[in-house]
């Protein structure tokens, strides 16, 4: 019986081709013969900033603040065009520009969660600290089909990497599924994200425990909060120590400037 060819093969092929046939063009702005500009690339350089003030459905409604969220640069403009051009135009090109980004945001977040680390009971790690479990975010079964490979998952690999690069003991641990229908959160207001992924986001058996473990959580894109809020009930729901998130690029919050996601002089965890 044949072997099956890996899907992110043959995405990668297919891109290839493509390109063969037509021009090569910026996903972030069109501009010819690049597959990713320097002007546009630049967006992907800046240091990640605090964002979870403007998604809302992080609020935890227990009294605590909403979970600590980083973005390394807003959504929108050249930056959502290239994100949505590697999420569902098979622009695989950007992979290694995308995921240069996650890595360096895990270095830069590193020195912010070793406080919250030196303050967990020890165990097997870099001095003596449990590993962080770098967690992305579930799509459905017809996202990654689609995809051919789980695009969040590689985003995760990266902040792990990152960390791991600045002293912190890491890994990916792609522990979350998503149950039943549930469709894409793309187009859907915060409140339908809510209900759309209500009882939807689980810790897989398979996947091992995560009890007492510290996570970082991972994503493509911060809206409304939703996906993350999910993930951190049904991890903390496992007895997870869900510490922070951090995604590629946030929507900015209402009334603020596009090119604006960050909370001045946030640099911790609280």
């Amino acid at each position: 019986m044949p072997e099956r060819e890996d899907p992110s093969t043959l995405r990668r092929c297919w891109a290839d081709l493509v390109g063969l046939v037509l021009p090569v063009a910026c996903a972030g702005c069109e501009a010819l013969d690049v597959a990713l500009c320097g002007p546009c690339a630049s967006r992907l350089l800046a240091p990640p900033e605090r964002c979870e003030h403007g998604a809302g459905r992080l609020d935890r409604l227990d009294g605590r603040g909403p979970l600590p969220v980083w973005a390394t640069t807003p959504y929108t403009g050249p930056v959502r065009e290239l994100v949505v051009a590697w999420k569902d135009r098979g622009r695989a090109d950007l992979t290694p520009a995308l995921t240069a980004a996650a890595a360096r945001a895990g270095a830069a977040l590193g020195p912010v969660l070793g406080p919250a680390l030196d303050a967990l009971p020890p165990a097997a790690g870099v001095g003596g600290r449990p590993t962080v479990l770098v967690v992305p975010a579930p799509s459905t079964s017809a996202a990654r089909r689609r995809r051919g490979e789980d695009l969040v998952g590689r985003l995760a690999l990266a902040v792990a990497s990152g960390l791991v690069g600045a002293g912190v003991a890491a890994r990916a641990h792609p522990c979350l599924g998503r149950r039943g229908r549930g469709r894409d959160q793309v187009g859907l207001t915060g409140r339908a994200r809510g209900r759309n992924l209500a009882g939807q986001v689980a810790v897989r058996g398979r996947a091992g425990p995560v009890a007492g473990a510290p996570v970082l959580l991972v994503d493509d894109v911060l809206t409304t909060g939703a996906t993350l809020a999910a993930c951190e009930d049904a991890l903390a729901g496992a007895d997870a120590a869900v510490l922070a998130g951090w995604a590629l690029a946030a929507t900015p919050p209402p009334g603020r400037s596009s090119e604006a996601i960050g909370r001045p002089g946030a640099a911790g965890l609280a």
